[in-house]
Parts: structure tokens; sequence; C-alpha cells
């Protein structure tokens, strides 16, 4: 007697055969082609360096190396009074996790600005984050000093050293520094790599505070600063391949630098731990065409792309930056002191900028290795046409389209002016001369050299700022016993000629308009796009 075939049965014995089939073989065939994959990826590095074949393994976050973290000191500056009898004797302390690391002392120094000092740390490959801390101090006999580097924190008003997370998956932090973009739920105004100690509200209170410049990196088999992870789960590139340079998405940004600046960390909330967790987001996708030729998303009158142009000297493009190239004369035949802002006046001006966030970088020839030769010939007096052949020949190099127009402001240091010891001649340009300076120095109730030449430079900069011609900016208002003198003092400012060339107070600064009646806030008011308008 024959059994009955159930019908029902035998297709659903069917059903599950080939279910069982097709997922064998996908399952085959995924596995041949990760096989695939992972021989001619460690065929590659045989190839490369026999010596060293990295694990493959499902939680290193970069199988091709032993990862180690760097945190590199570029520039320290002291923004206040330190030490009382000398300059500062800075020296940094780095955490990285569990690893403290301290640098040498740099003795009687206010500005270190090439350190050449870093630190490296093996951390664990199978953790994304790093924790680091970076903290200032100044050597003393007895008891050494904390300075400020850091920004307001709510939970410790005293604090005074940064802490970040560093991602190893994508080589960017957060915390007490970021990438700041505006409009954005944080704030980080004193831009990627670089603390204030300024930015607690402290920039005119004694605080000690300070700006340091860092960059923390890791080592990538490749040697692009585009970790693994990275390139293979977001930009689908070669981690075996520098990838520098390369422009896919035809904006005229290369990768490396949208990957530096396009990436931000948001936070989204994991119902299972019932906590915020940090996630990789991109705005600026190297792959992902941008218009990077109009965007300026920080407002400095720098769209991204001449952001790009000018990022070997330290631009950001959500922080303001002001490039100012400066051209000046040589000594004369008959012993004439040569046209030159002393050194003292850049630091001067530099510092008043930099405690606002507009990281002031001025070009005085040495960024290209210019010597004396190079400046412009003496002349007993130049006129006002002149002084505008200057521009030409050595700030454009009579070449009107030349790529530092519109990027760059011009400021002239020259031997004597025909019309007056200073005054802006274009838009993006404006010039000081030797002789009316020295005058002033010699003055009883001038500044020092440095406050004379800073300040005088500096108002004529605010002029190409778009600070025009406001209260106190009158003749009328140089001395006590002129009648302005006294209406215009709550107008502490160098665009105020009483507070010029350190009259009575050794002042290089703009003002912040919280003095009251007759005050002026340029600092809010200034116009980094004004120095553009002559041929925009």
């Amino acid at each position: 007697m024959s059994r009955a075939i159930n019908p029902i049965h035998s297709r659903k014995k069917q059903v599950i055969l080939i279910t069982v089939l097709l997922v064998s073989t996908l399952f085959f065939f995924q596995s041949v082609t990760s096989v695939e994959n992972e021989m001619t990826l460690h065929d590659h590095i045989r190839s490369k360096n026999k010596d060293k074949i990295a694990s493959l393994t499902l939680t290193d976050l970069d199988p091709l190396v032993d990862i180690h973290v760097t945190v590199a000191i570029k520039e320290i500056h002291a923004l206040d009074e330190i030490d009382i009898h000398s300059d500062p004797d800075f020296y940094v302390k780095i955490f990285i996790n569990d690893d403290q690391y301290t640098s040498p002392v740099w003795k009687n120094q206010k500005y270190i600005t090439d350190p050449q000092w870093s630190c490296t740390s093996n951390v664990p490959d199978d953790e994304e984050f790093v924790w680091i801390t970076i903290q200032l101090w100044d050597w003393n006999i007895g008891v050494d000093t904390l300075c400020d580097i850091a920004a307001n924190d709510n939970s410790n008003a005293d604090r005074k050293d940064l802490t970040v997370l560093y991602s190893i998956k994508t080589g960017h932090w957060y915390g007490d520094d970021m990438v700041y973009i505006p409009h954005s739920w944080y704030m980080d105004l004193s831009g990627y790599g670089r603390g204030n100690g300024c930015d607690d509200n402290s920039i005119y209170i004694k605080d000690n505070d300070c700006e340091i410049w860092f960059d923390i990196t890791q080592n990538d088999y490749d040697g692009d600063g585009i970790p693994y992870w990275t390139e293979t789960e977001i930009y689908h590139t070669d981690p075996t391949v520098d990838d520098r340079g390369r422009d896919d998405d035809n904006d005229g940004i290369p990768i490396e630098w949208e990957h530096k600046w396009g990436h931000m960390f948001d936070w989204q909330y994991d119902e299972e731990t019932e906590q915020w967790k940090p996630i990789h987001r991109w705005f600026y996708h190297p792959f992902i065409w941008d218009d990077h030729m109009n965007l300026d998303p920080d407002n400095d009158g720098l769209t991204n792309y001449e952001e790009y142009l000018t990022s070997q000297w330290g631009s950001d493009p959500f922080r303001k930056d002001l490039f100012v190239e400066l051209d000046q004369m040589q000594a004369g035949p008959d012993g004439q002191q040569p046209s030159i802002l002393p050194q003292g006046a850049k630091d001067l001006m530099r510092d008043s900028f930099n405690r606002q966030n507009v990281v002031f970088h001025l070009d005085d020839g040495t960024w290209e290795g210019q010597s004396g030769s190079d400046m412009i010939p003496f002349a007993e007096t130049s006129t006002w046409e002149q002084i505008d052949q200057m521009y030409l020949d050595y700030f454009l190099h009579n070449d009107e389209n030349n790529w530092r127009r519109g990027i760059f402001h011009h400021g002239l240091v020259i031997y004597n002016a025909e019309w007056a010891c200073g005054f802006c001649f274009r838009p993006d340009a404006f010039q000081i001369s030797v002789v009316g300076m020295e005058k002033k120095v010699r003055s009883p109730i001038c500044g020092s050299r440095d406050v004379v030449y800073a300040s005088a430079y500096m108002h004529e900069l605010g002029h190409s700022l778009g600070l025009m011609f406001l209260g106190g900016h009158t003749e009328a208002a140089y001395y006590p016993w002129q009648p302005l003198w006294w209406k215009f003092r709550p107008y502490k400012s160098i665009m105020n000629y009483g507070y010029m060339y350190g009259f009575l107070h050794d002042l290089v600064d703009y003002s912040d308009g919280s003095r009251g009646k007759n005050d002026f806030d340029d600092w809010s008011n200034l116009d980094m796009h004004y120095f553009q308008s002559y041929f925009s």
C-alpha cells in the first residue's frame, strides 16, 4: 500500500531546500570575495613591507598599522603679562589616555613660533576614542603657574586646560576644541587646533591668557592623513594608496582639505544604553561637488577656495583670518634708516587681533625667503602716485589678476610720504612713513617705538576694514587741551586720534563699545569685505 503524498508538506521541504542552497551559495561567494580581497591586500603589504604583515581582525580599526597618536605643538603666544620681571618660561604637559608627556622649558620667551616638539603614544587599535589633555605651564622657582588656554566651562569656570576626544576612525576630535560650523549648536570661535585663553571673556582681565596652536594625527599606511576606517567605510578609497591631491568632484579643492574641514560630530540617542553617543557627519564630502569658489561660512571675505590657498599659513574656513602683506623700503645712501616695521609692533598687532579670534597673518617677506635686496629702493620722499606704483610693482607684480588680490591687504612702510605720514591710498592698501613715526617716538607724551608703529599701522589697516571717520577721528581730539579730547575719551580705540601713537596710554587696540556714550564697537563692526570693494 503506497503512502499518500502531502502536497503542502512537499512544497515546504522544497522551499527550505532552495533557501538553504541560496544561503550556502551566497555565503560561499562572499567568503571567496572576502578571501580574494584579503589576499590582494596582504600581497600588497608583503610587497611593500615584508617584515610587517598586518593582521586583519573585526575589531582592529586599522589592520595595516599599529596605531600611534601624535600631538604636535606648533606655536605658543602669551596674550597677558605672565611674569612681572621677565618673559615666561613655558612648557607643555600632554596627557594621552594614561600616558603623560612633558616638553622642555622654553626659557624667557613670550612667543614661541617654532617649538619643534611633539609626543607620540601607542593607543589601543580596537577603541575609537583617545582622551587627550593639553596644559600650558609657566615654570617658576617654587610653584609653577598653569596658564589659561581654555574657553568657558559651565561645570568648572576656573579650568584652564583643553581636553578633547580624538577619533581613530576619522582623525578628528571634539571637546574643548573642534571644527566649529557657524550656526551649529556648539561653538569654538578660536578655531580648530587653536586654544585661546581669552575665550572665557577675560580679554581685558589679567588671567594668564595665552594661545596655543597644535595638531593631532595618527600614523596610517599610505601616509595621506586619512584613516583606514574613513577610507574603507566612507570614501571607499584604497587605504594603501596616497590620495593627496586628487579632486574627484572637480570643485577645486583636494581631498585632504575637504577631509580635514568637511567633518563634524553630531549626537544620536542610543535607546539601548539610554545615552547620547557621537556620530560622524560630512558636510563637505570629497566626492560630492561643493561651491567652494563662493562659500564663505565665517564671513571673513575669503572663500573656501581662498582659505585652501592660504591653508599653508594656518587659515581656518570657520574662523576669521586676516592676511596682510608688508612691503618695506631700503636704507638711504646718506645714512637714512631702513623703513622697517619693528618686530615688537608686529607682535602687539597680532595679539590684539588674535585675542578677538580674528587671526592676524602678516607676510613680511620671510614666508617666501625674501632678502633685503627684495625691498623697495630708497626714496627721500614719495608722492601719492609713486606709492600707488609701489602697490602695482611689489604687491601685484604688475599682474592685475594676481591671486593675492582680494585675499591680502597691502601695508607699506616707506621713508617719507609727501601728503601725510599715514593714509589709505586704496581700499586694500595703506602706508605709514618712518619720518612721521620717528617724530612721534621722540615726543615725551607718546609711547615706545613699538607702540607708535603698531598703532599707526593698525589704524590705517582699520580703514581697510571699514572703520571710517567716526567720533574721535579728528585732529581736535589729539591733545588734552583740544575741545574733543574729553568728549571722545570713552572711545578707547587707536581709530581715535586721542589714543594714537600711545598718547598718554600704550594702547594698540580697537574699542569694544562697552564704555558708554561716544564709544563705538569697532570689533563688532569690522567689515572683512570692505577691502575688496575697489575691484569687486
